[in-house]
């Protein structure tokens, strides 16, 4: 684990909570929270510390975590397009324009990216057997309605572009980036998906809510992830944890770089950047 900063990179004052993103952060690459992952959200707890997590999951895909974790705080989802409270109920809901969703499963397809479509209830993809579907439906533990994507875009919170080509991915979010502007955010949340959101349904956006909501300043917050997308909540928060196999982009992001999510890099990270637990080794 190595740091980027020197000096106390907290002078706002201590870290009171925590915000984590899901895939390749608490979690393995096979979607398992570990017992480790568990006990560190624990001792945070018992500090007075809160948890929360931040995902382009959508809400409902991330239910499973919320038990074992007792999650108590709201939970953003779709990168803060949809954030719901402990009982699951949306208390905030930013959605793209229909033009705009029009816009982007354009570009999309124009890319040869297969294009996903979510509302604040459905997920609705053009196959069933299309790359990384199966994948996504084992991740969120629900499956996706197939049909026309485009039928109706009034309620649109997110639209993913899929693709294994990683130079194909990283043009589409160029172009994406471009084409958007300042209209809607456009950023990878994993090497094969690019997620287009509401400008404000960001990562970034999802430290503002919790400042708002829960009355902790954005100085006094550690964020945690691995990806593009959740650069905007580090340079939010007063600290900040890079996974160990995030680019070395992210992890010039961050505060500090910890191990990575195959080698309990949440866990070494909450016990020795956050609770100060020696040096978060076995």
């Amino acid at each position: 684990m190595t740091e980027n900063m020197t000096g106390d990179p907290n002078g706002d004052g201590p870290i009171r909570l925590v915000l984590a993103d899901v895939d390749g952060t608490l979690v393995t690459k096979a979607k398992v929270l570990t017992p480790r992952a568990i006990a560190a959200v624990k001792r945070l707890r018992a500090r007075g510390i809160l948890f929360a997590i931040t995902s382009g999951r959508p809400p409902r895909g991330m239910l499973m975590l919320r038990e074992p974790l007792a999650i108590d705080e709201p939970t953003a989802g779709f990168n803060g397009g949809v954030v719901v409270d402990a009982s699951g109920q949306v208390i905030e809901t930013r959605t793209l324009t229909e033009a705009q969703a029009r816009q982007v499963i354009g570009i999309i397809r124009d890319h040869g990216a297969d294009p996903w479509v979510y509302t604040g209830t459905d997920w609705i993809v053009t196959k069933a057997d299309a790359p990384h579907v199966a994948r996504e439906q084992a991740t969120v533990q629900f499956p996706p309605t197939v049909g026309d994507i485009a039928a109706d875009l009034s309620q649109v919170v997110k639209i993913t572009g899929v693709s294994d080509d990683a130079g194909l991915m990283q043009r589409l979010e160029h172009d994406l980036q471009q084409a958007m502007s300042d209209g809607a955010s456009a950023a990878c949340s994993q090497p094969y998906y690019v997620d287009v959101t509401n400008h404000d349904a960001n990562k970034g956006g999802v430290v503002a809510m919790l400042e708002r909501r829960l009355g902790v300043p954005a100085a006094q917050m550690a964020t945690l992830g691995d990806q593009p997308n959740d650069v905007l909540m580090f340079r939010k928060s007063g600290m900040s944890i890079a996974m160990g196999q995030a680019s070395d982009a992210v992890k010039q992001a961050a505060t500090y770089v910890t191990t990575s999510c195959e080698d309990e890099g949440f866990a070494r990270a909450i016990e020795r950047f956050v609770l100060r637990e020696g040096d978060g080794a076995d």
